[in-house]
């Protein structure tokens, strides 16, 4: 039995690693998908493995950290479907560097597409949603924007900020029966991580109690549930999907 019925959905960047798995997961559940990317694939949707599943996925490209492309990207998806009914903030990016050598762009390239992008998205669609009375928006953020990490002050800020503006949209739209939750995941197997060297791979998992990385999927089927009207009484909460690294 599909866990949706019928409904449209937005996942930011979801052309890759964590955004393409839950594209996936939420047309196996029966939304129609919207894979908004920077970059859209030149085959659209075929960059989906399952052929079944294409049919219910478009690619739209947008920059998530302009309001021009975002509000042309998210009027495009309202005049083909006619409703949004829910938003997955996952667009993000890594600019990397200690304190005392990061670059102004650094700084602002992280913020701008990751903390800036995802409130431009949500402005976009809370309309549409509050139409309607009804909507999920879900954030991906990250367990380093309660703990920092080491090399990523500019990410790890980015990430908390997303979990203020979660608990205030949550207050602002709940009236609306718009719910707005954050996902925190820790570490995850995606082709970022595997750019990472054996030891490095051996440091985060000496301290998960699981002994493993998430997968995509881990991610995605958290997303579901919070798509889902399995939720329908959570808003504003910071969900840890992290393997009990952040204990």
């Amino acid at each position: 039995m599909k866990r949706f019925e019928g409904p449209t959905a937005i996942v930011t960047g979801g052309c890759r690693g964590i955004g393409q798995a839950m594209v996936e997961k939420f047309a196996s559940e029966g939304a129609t998908v919207y894979a908004m990317d920077y970059v859209s694939p030149d085959n659209g949707s075929d960059y989906i493995e399952n052929e079944a599943l294409r049919p219910s996925v478009k690619c739209i490209q947008a920059d998530v950290s302009s309001e021009e492309s975002v509000n042309a990207a998210i009027k495009t998806i309202v005049d083909e479907s006619g409703q949004i009914d829910i938003l997955v903030n996952n667009a993000g990016i890594t600019r990397d560097g200690l304190v005392m050598r990061m670059s102004e762009q650094q700084w602002d390239a992280v913020l701008n597409t990751n903390l800036k992008g995802a409130f431009l998205c949500s402005k976009a669609v809370c309309r549409p949603m509050m139409s309607k009375r009804k909507g999920r928006i879900i954030n991906i953020g990250s367990i380093v924007g309660t703990i920092g990490n080491a090399g990523q002050a500019n990410y790890s800020a980015s990430k908390a900020g997303m979990i203020g503006m979660t608990k205030s949209m949550a207050k602002e739209f709940g009236s609306r029966n718009i719910l707005v939750n954050l996902i925190a995941p820790g570490y995850v197997m995606t082709k970022m991580t595997d750019e990472l060297n054996e030891d490095q791979k051996n440091a985060f998992l000496e301290h998960i109690p699981l002994k493993r990385g998430a997968t995509p999927n881990d991610i995605a089927n958290v997303a579901a549930f919070l798509a889902s009207e399995d939720s329908s009484y959570m808003t504003g909460q910071v969900l840890r999907v992290d393997g009990g690294l952040e204990m």
